[in-house]
């Protein structure tokens, strides 16, 4: 693990290789971000226990265990947003990485521009959440913005970060039919519809945690919070 101090947020980068990895945590720095470096599975694991960043670039292919076991191991300790780097072009890969707590994925080879915006985009939507402030209650859904907390029925369920955001956004307008294209493009940032499935998947991980029941699919449209 290699550190570079400077001010303003910390990410995390694990990746095997040493050439990507450091040209990674050179733009990154270049960026202002405070950078340290893992090239394996395990130290990726420990990394991010020790130095707790505020996003992680993740590759899925690593040495000891790969990326999505870090992504989940590092996921149950403590929610972070994960961006993470896939050599495969396969979607079913891409789905597997969203269900285990990843944000947002970029397919090997990526350009660095691509890479740091999607960073920017990943921590400006923890903080856009976080500036609304307060709570919210949907029926026996409770919401606290500030420690990004999530009850229902009084049993407190973890979340990643970003189902936590697209929880928020569903719980802010209970009943109202939310199209999959403005999912993407409120709580993604993404320009186009191409990523819908990843909202998919969100959802199906959203239902196993809270209840089948709290989100309805409006079939060829979108999906709304249900209030109960």
């Amino acid at each position: 693990m290699e550190q570079q101090q400077r001010g303003g947020r910390r990410i995390l980068v694990v990746e095997d290789e040493p050439t990507i990895a450091e040209s990674i945590a050179v733009r990154l720095r270049a960026e202002g971000f405070t950078v340290d470096l893992a090239h394996d599975g395990p130290a990726a694991v420990t990394a991010a226990e020790t130095t707790e960043p505020d996003l992680i670039v993740l590759d899925v292919m690593l040495p000891g265990f790969d990326g999505l076991e870090v992504c989940r191991r590092v996921q149950a300790r403590r929610p972070v947003p994960v961006l993470m780097l896939t050599a495969r072009t396969d979607e079913t890969d891409m789905l597997i990485g969203l269900g285990v707590g990843a944000d947002d994925y970029l397919t090997k080879p990526f350009s660095m521009r691509v890479l740091c915006a999607r960073v920017h985009v990943l921590l400006r939507r923890v903080e856009r959440t976080a500036d609304h402030g307060a709570t919210i209650l949907v029926g026996d859904l409770r919401i606290d913005i500030d420690q990004r907390r999530v009850w229902r029925a009084d049993a407190e369920t973890q979340l990643t970060p970003l189902e936590f955001e697209l929880l928020v956004h569903l719980a802010r307008r209970p009943r109202a039919v939310l199209p999959r294209e403005r999912l993407l493009s409120e709580v993604w940032g993404w320009a186009d519809a191409s990523g819908t499935r990843a909202v998919d998947s969100h959802i199906k991980a959203l239902r196993r945690k809270l209840g089948a029941d709290l989100i309805r699919t409006v079939h060829g449209v979108g999906y709304a919070l249900e209030a109960r």
